[in-house]
């Protein structure tokens, strides 16, 4: 009998651990399931450390494991706290991600309205997910960031502007700034020139240079603007008048001489060019010419901000070949093959001559590129640049200081040349323009200098 008792009570005891073990781990799990604790992640990064008239806040919400709850967005400044953003997703399921995973977006606010005004502020967001903890109102997060309001537009005052420009040509605009960290600059068409400090010791009087492209047809927009930290923008407009240019039309007979020259050279640099060597030829005038034009704008995009050069740019002896913006027309066989324009002038005096440097200023490229061949690209700062190609061989390198004794390199036959002669280029801000202006030491002083000393009057 006692013996019965006995396994009786074994039995009992067992069943009692085994529903209390089977108690823990069902209260683990719903521990687990229901009342994790790791928080929600926010970011404030991609919100400006300036607000201005139209308030833009960017906010980043994760939750890796039940999802987020509810997010809140709070403008605070002094006494005044406004809530400028909420949300609050509903329950999906009951286990796992509960709420979305994820909250990314952009909130907009009128500052004033809102009743903020000029100075400090702090912008804060807080997000809490769908954990059971903290009484069933979920775990929570708060991220602040302190940010300044600005209102305030910069203030432009305009000095000079172009009065004529046409197609191809490089005009000015000079001007006072109060904001010294605003995105400043010409607009032209859509295109925009950044401004430079003039370099003259003044420290609010700034220039942009700005070319006009070869086919342009009218200006439809031109002014000068500034946008500040805070993204308030003021904009000067101003009048140039356009003056048409004439602009010479050409025909080229490509012969079968020059595709067995110039095709094999292609082909090293371009091995992805097919079909027969006129097919290679028209691939290479075409899309190789549009790649190095593309690559020759990404070379310009970030030019050294203080003026290199002085006085007019030199032009290398020879007798001209060809000139700028000349529209041609390929032939192959009597038949019109294929189109294109002259964006810069062939010189040609003896083979292999040197080659120096236009004006001063730093090397930025020395290589071979496509149809220009071995080609140098100097920037003289502020946007202006100069460019050499079809050289047989290159003296300098990247980030090189040149001036008008170096040389540079000798002319050659490299690229899409028939004969050994120097194409020279002038480049503002990436846009192709007469040199013939540059070499002109009279526009240079009515264009530039004159603009520049009358600015300070």
């Amino acid at each position: 009998m006692a013996f019965r008792n006995r396994q009786k009570s074994k039995g009992s005891r067992f069943l009692f651990t085994s529903f209390f073990f089977l108690l823990l781990i069902a209260g683990g799990a719903i521990f687990v399931l229901f009342f994790e604790g790791e928080k929600p992640i926010i970011s404030l990064q991609e919100t400006n450390a300036f607000i201005g008239k139209k308030g833009t806040i960017t906010y980043s919400v994760t939750d890796a494991k039940s999802g987020i709850h509810t997010i809140f967005v709070w403008g605070v400044q002094g006494d005044v706290r406004k809530m400028l953003h909420s949300v609050a997703y509903p329950r999906t399921t009951y286990t796992g991600a509960v709420g979305p995973l994820e909250d990314t977006r952009t909130v907009t606010f009128d500052v004033q309205k809102e009743g903020f005004n000029d100075g400090p502020m702090a912008i804060t967001v807080e997000a809490s997910d769908f954990s059971m903890r903290d009484w069933f109102t979920g775990n929570k997060a708060v991220a602040t960031k302190e940010v300044i309001v600005d209102t305030i537009p910069p203030k432009i005052q305009l000095l000079h502007s172009e009065k004529y420009i046409s197609p191809g040509g490089t005009g000015i605009a000079i001007y006072r700034l109060s904001d010294k960290d605003s995105n400043h600059g010409v607009s032209m068409n859509g295109r925009f020139n950044p401004g430079f400090l003039i370099g003259d010791g003044r420290d609010d009087i700034y220039i942009s240079f700005f070319g006009l492209p070869y086919d342009t047809d009218k200006l439809e927009t031109l002014n000068v603007s500034a946008t500040d930290l805070a993204g308030n923008n003021t904009v000067a407009p101003f009048i140039s008048v356009f003056k048409q240019a004439n602009q010479k039309r050409d025909t080229i007979n490509i012969s079968k001489g020059f595709l067995d020259r110039k095709i094999p050279e292609f082909q090293q640099y371009y091995p992805e060019m097919q079909g027969e060597f006129i097919d290679k030829y028209l691939f290479a005038n075409s899309t190789v010419r549009s790649q190095n034009n593309e690559k020759i704008q990404e070379l310009c995009k970030i030019p050294h901000p203080e003026r290199l050069w002085k006085g007019h740019f030199s032009r290398m002896a020879g007798s001209s070949k060809a000139g700028f913006a000349d529209h041609r027309t390929y032939f192959y066989k009597g038949k019109g093959i294929d189109q294109q324009v002259h964006l810069g002038m062939d010189i040609a005096s003896t083979r292999r001559a040197e080659v120096r440097a236009a004006n001063a200023g730093k090397i930025v490229f020395a290589d071979y590129l496509g149809i220009y061949g071995n080609m140098v690209l100097v920037d003289h700062g502020q946007g202006v640049y100069s460019l050499y190609s079809h050289l047989s061989q290159i003296n300098v390198t990247p980030g090189d200081m040149a001036d008008q004794k170096t040389v540079l390199g000798l002319t050659g036959t490299t690229g899409m040349a028939g004969g050994d002669h120097l194409h020279f280029s002038m480049l503002v801000h990436g846009v192709f323009v007469t040199p013939k202006e540059w070499w002109d030491q009279h526009w240079v002083e009515v264009t530039i200098e004159e603009p520049i000393t009358d600015s300070k009057f």
